[in-house]
């Protein structure tokens, strides 16, 4: 994080992160100067439309995504919420990391039914090829 001097500057630096414009959508350390910024995090979060909510609860159709955030202690990580294709016929809804692991899968999955909270803004929903999500 760059070096910061204002509460107001932290909370640009923040919303950075959330947008994805400047600073690339990731895994963000939530502290600054030893403290702890989560609080800050998930207000930056709520501002932009990210509300909390659980991937069941997501509106999503398949060959759609909605971005959001899962916060791991004081660790935020950025994914997509959406339907990974296995067959024709076979679907299921998570959340999964932009990070991947050493087999290019999701680092971080979190399932439909797992009462996980995540921050999501389903008003940025965007389409995708749902035969390729690993190129989320």
């Amino acid at each position: 994080m760059p070096d910061l001097h204002s509460p107001q500057e932290i909370r640009e630096a923040l919303a950075s992160i959330i947008e994805g414009r400047i600073v690339k959508r990731s895994k963000h350390d939530l502290i600054y100067e030893g403290k702890e910024i989560s609080g800050v995090f998930i207000e930056e979060l709520q501002k932009q439309g990210y509300l909390p909510s659980v991937v069941g609860s997501i509106t999503v159709e398949p060959g759609e995504r909605v971005p959001a955030f899962y916060i791991d202690g004081q660790t935020a990580y950025f994914g997509w919420v959406f339907w990974e294709q296995f067959t024709g016929w076979k679907l299921r809804k998570l959340w999964g990391s932009v990070i991947k692991n050493e087999l290019g899968d999701w680092s971080i999955q979190i399932p439909e039914k797992r009462p996980t909270q995540i921050y999501a803004n389903e008003q940025l929903r965007i389409e995708m090829d749902i035969d390729h999500p690993p190129e989320l």
